[in-house]
């Protein structure tokens, strides 16, 4: 434990407790007039300590509700296979996300926005396309059992699904996903390319997946080819840090 001021003391305490299993996700904290009572010190020096768990993603605090250990349910993101399209009948639809997630269908919701735009600079790099280029965009957030999860940015050359039922937002969501959209218009995927950063939420991600203070995400930038060329750029898959487990196999 720290011999610092007290709120680092008490900070110490419940953290380590969380990680013991003392308190265990979704249990709630002793309560402020508690935890005053037990080390002898104000409300302000309680505050604090919270202050420094919550911005540590380890506690949440809800209204009513009291000072929560937040419950992070590993999810799995398996990389072997995952862009692989199903060609066998299925009991039910599914996409990468909903395996990952292990949700049926009917437990999967899909917010979509989509719109015309041009490539920038870093888009047309991605792409091998010139500047300007006419693209589809399309802004998703993923939500399992009610909860948002995931938000991707993906793009698509206007002129390869202009007219297509790909470019239309009621067809969404699409069973297979992307590389099942790609496929139906003849050009199935056959390499991915991906590159994972961390970073801090912006905060429209932050109120978009519920985020408390402190926890940064994972940032998945994707590319994905038919052949030679550039069909998707996803820019980004934007994923809390704290509900996910990059899962690779590697064969040497």
């Amino acid at each position: 434990m720290s011999e610092g001021p007290a709120y680092l003391r008490i900070a110490d305490e419940l953290r380590e407790g969380i990680r013991n299993g003392s308190h265990p996700p979704g249990s709630r904290l002793p309560t402020m007039a508690e935890l005053c009572v037990t080390y002898q010190v104000s409300e302000i020096v309680v505050r604090q300590a919270m202050a420094l768990l919550r911005g540590e993603g380890l506690v949440e605090t809800r209204r009513g509700g009291g000072t929560v250990v937040r419950v992070r349910p590993p999810v799995r993101r398996v990389a072997m296979d995952r862009y692989r399209v199903e060609t066998r009948p299925q009991p039910e639809p599914a996409t990468s996300f909903t395996r990952d997630q292990r949700i049926g269908w009917s437990e999967y919701r899909l917010e979509k926005e989509y719109s015309r735009t041009t490539a920038d600079a870093e888009l047309g790099t991605l792409f091998a396309l010139p500047t300007g280029t006419e693209l589809l965009r399309r802004r998703f957030v993923f939500y399992a059992r009610g909860e948002p999860q995931q938000i991707s940015v993906n793009y698509l050359p206007w002129d390869f699904v202009a007219g297509t039922p790909v470019a239309d937002p009621d067809r969404e969501p699409w069973p297979g996903g992307t590389p099942a959209q790609l496929a139906f218009l003849g050009h199935p995927a056959t390499r991915v390319e991906e590159a994972v950063r961390s970073r801090m939420p912006s905060p429209d991600e932050g109120r978009t997946l519920r985020m408390p203070p402190g926890v940064p995400v994972l940032t998945i930038t994707r590319r994905m080819f038919s052949g030679d060329r550039v069909l998707e750029v996803c820019r980004d898959i934007v994923i809390p840090a704290d509900r996910v487990i990059l899962d690779y196999s590697i064969d040497l």
